[in-house]
């Protein structure tokens, strides 16, 4: 009998400890929490602690409050001068409006792929309208607000406040790069023989130069050798002369012994001469004897 009384006790403690767990609800820190009782929203709690709720009627849908991340992936993007490249974005959302937030988006996959829809929507028409080299300016900055006060703008009314738009990375597509790669190629080997011609024209001119000015310099060398070669003979035919008049009869003598020595010393071991020979005089007879200045002067 009193274990048949014990059952229903039992029963009714596990129903009303389900029915305290099923009516407390704890909210972390970083957390909001929207409470649906019944499939209709009534009440927002932003604060963490341990929260009271109806058992059974009323549902909590916990959504974090944080600052969150959404990274799109790479897709190809064709800018105004219809050139392409691979952009990627990324952005960073938090939700501030949980009431909003379940009733226009419901859940957070949802809301992620609404909001990668939005981003590349505006990103793909505000980079239309640019070229490639104004993606490469400071003007760059200016297109991505563009993005994301766009895409702000159509999220505020969800709930969902969009903190930051930035543009990740922008490539060339792959062939552009190596059709681009291999006309820059080209275009530097042309320079390089360019320059290879005109280093070669400059190598001609110069030798040109040098060698015009080789020759001038040879010549004027060669004038002045002359030149010097001259004063030269002059200034020994004056000496000679001076000399000469300074004692006639050794110079006469000086000059017999150079033509016997020019004359002998090529000629065999037997020189048939006469007697009296004037060459042989010098030889024979010895200097002449000076004379005096009396007889000189006679």
């Amino acid at each position: 009998m009193k274990a048949k009384q014990l059952f229903p006790l039992g029963l009714a403690a596990a129903a009303a400890l389900f029915i305290a767990l099923s009516s407390f609800y704890a909210l972390n820190e970083g957390d909001n929490a929207l409470i649906v009782r019944l499939g209709a929203p009534v009440g927002v709690e932003k604060t963490p602690g341990l929260k009271f709720k109806a058992p059974f009627v009323d549902n909590v849908i916990v959504n974090d409050a944080r600052l969150l991340l959404l990274e799109l992936p790479s897709e190809q993007v064709i800018l105004g001068d219809q050139k392409r490249i691979v952009a990627q974005m990324y952005a960073r959302f938090r939700i501030v409006d949980p009431l909003r937030f379940y009733q226009s988006l419901r859940n957070m996959a949802e809301a992620r792929a609404q909001l990668a829809q939005v981003v590349s929507t505006a990103m793909r028409r505000e980079f239309g309208q640019i070229n490639l080299p104004a993606l490469l300016s400071p003007r760059r900055l200016e297109v991505v607000q563009n993005v994301h006060a766009d895409v702000s703008a159509k999220f505020a009314p969800l709930g969902v406040e969009v903190t930051e738009v930035r543009l990740h990375r922008a490539d060339l597509p792959l062939e552009t790069s190596q059709a681009i790669y291999d006309r820059m190629k080209s275009e530097r080997q042309r320079e390089a023989k360019e320059l290879r011609a005109q280093g070669f024209e400059w190598a001609q001119q110069i030798q040109s130069r040098a060698d015009r000015d080789r020759t001038v310099i040879l010549s004027q060398a060669q004038r002045n050798a002359r030149i010097t070669h001259g004063e030269g003979d002059a200034e020994a035919s004056r000496l000679l002369a001076d000399a000469q008049k300074g004692d006639p009869g050794f110079y006469q003598f000086y000059r017999s012994l150079q033509s016997y020595r020019s004359a002998l010393a090529d000629s065999g071991p037997v020189l048939l001469l006469t007697p009296d020979a004037e060459f042989l005089r010098a030889l024979k007879s010895g200097p002449a004897e000076p004379r005096s200045k009396s007889e000189t002067g006679k």
